[in-house]
């Protein structure tokens, strides 16, 4: 693949794969994307998975057409795109690898390589000169592993983000960026809002026309639209005016609240109601999906005297993605101090930001042609969020 009459891919597609890192479903398969410079000197840009070494060679000697590349420039040691570090050394021992003082320790403990006198090891904001390309080099630590950098061309106006701007999915798969983008960035990078705010700054300041990221297309058109978004995810500003309704139910009876209120919600105008069983749905989406809209409603049962371990296992994705900024509201269908004790210890960012939370409390299931107190809570939580009367 072509993005510049000097640059071209040389990644490949996963369709092996099913959960990527071991738990965000990926019916799609994966793309793991590595770039080569051509230049009077000749820059490779991250390796790939360790299951696809001998096609990403493949991919380079084809590229390469019998040169032999200067440097390898490693952005990010995750295994998905550095696994071929020392293989990529044995087929091209002359190479000099590119790297930070953070990314040399990780290789010499992943691979056991000190590459004296066959490393170059830059600063944040360093240079290199391949003859025509210029490439700068940005610290983006914790982006989301420590050791992060990417690099911009200034030459092809060209920034290659490491995983910044990346998605789930295969290239060989048409499929909606929106949707994929955001739930690999708040699955992957969301709990890092700070540091993607910091690296947006920098980004703000280049003139890029080509994002060349390490999952996923590689972006040419309307980058106001992509890089808008990854504003709004970091910021944790909601995207969409609209009511997430996750839940759990164990006999059908919460579940029946949850179809009630959420028929009560769309007859008032809400613009939007997602209800996600976090029992049988996909956990990642609903995770996606409570910082894509600007509302979020809980309803769980009691269960083994605390919450429900699907509810109790979303609130701490919830904490642990650092989110915050949110109107919500919640049932109260575990002993009130058994709640207060979990919800403290793992939804405290809610609390901190001292989100509109309000609890309602049901023993049991509603008479059949009543609707109880699931229909006070659904009035109550209709005035709590706002929905229009």
């Amino acid at each position: 693949m072509k993005i510049t009459d000097t640059i071209r891919y040389a990644g490949v597609n996963d369709h092996q794969i099913d959960l990527f890192e071991g738990q965000y479903k990926v019916p799609n398969g994966m793309a793991y994307n590595s770039y080569v410079i051509l230049d009077e000197k000749i820059a490779v840009m991250d390796t790939v998975d360790a299951n696809f070494t001998h096609e990403w060679l493949d991919n380079l000697d084809r590229i390469l057409e019998g040169r032999k590349p200067d440097y390898l420039i490693v952005q990010h040691m995750e295994p998905d795109h550095a696994a071929n570090v020392a293989n990529f050394l044995k087929v091209y021992p002359e190479t000099t690898i590119v790297a930070n003082a953070k990314t040399f320790t990780m290789i010499q403990n992943f691979f056991g390589l000190d590459l004296e006198g066959q490393k170059l090891e830059v600063t944040n904001g360093g240079t290199l000169n391949l003859g025509n390309h210029n490439l700068t080099f940005v610290f983006a630590p914790m982006v989301h592993w420590p050791e992060v950098m990417v690099t911009y061309d200034s030459t092809d106006k060209v920034l290659f983000s490491a995983d910044g701007f990346g998605k789930f999915g295969a290239l060989d798969v048409e499929e909606d960026w929106d949707d994929e983008a955001r739930r690999y960035f708040i699955g992957i990078v969301g709990k890092y809002g700070p540091q993607v705010q910091k690296l947006l700054k920098v980004a703000a300041g280049l003139d890029i026309q080509i994002i060349c990221p390490l999952h996923g297309p590689v972006l040419t058109e309307n980058l106001g639209h992509y890089i808008g978004l990854y504003d709004t995810w970091s910021s944790y500003t909601p995207e969409t005016e609209g009511i997430v309704i996750a839940y759990t139910s164990v006999y059908g009876h919460t579940k029946a609240a949850v179809e009630l209120l959420a028929d009560k919600l769309r007859s008032k105008g809400c613009p939007k109601v997602v209800v996600y069983d976090l029992a049988r749905d996909d956990m990642s989406q609903a995770l996606s999906d409570a910082f894509r809209y600007s509302k979020l409603v809980l309803a769980t049962t009691t269960y083994n005297a605390s919450i429900y371990p699907f509810m109790h296992d979303y609130i701490t994705r919830l904490t642990e993605h650092n989110f915050q900024n949110r109107t919500w509201a919640s049932s109260k269908m575990v002993p009130g101090h058994l709640w207060q004790q979990n919800y403290e210890r793992n939804a405290f960012w809610l609390q901190e930001d001292q989100l509109a939370g309000h609890y309602c409390k049901s023993a049991f299931r509603s008479k059949p042609g009543k609707q109880g107190s699931a229909g006070s809570y659904g009035k109550r939580t209709l005035q709590r969020i706002h929905c229009p009367e």
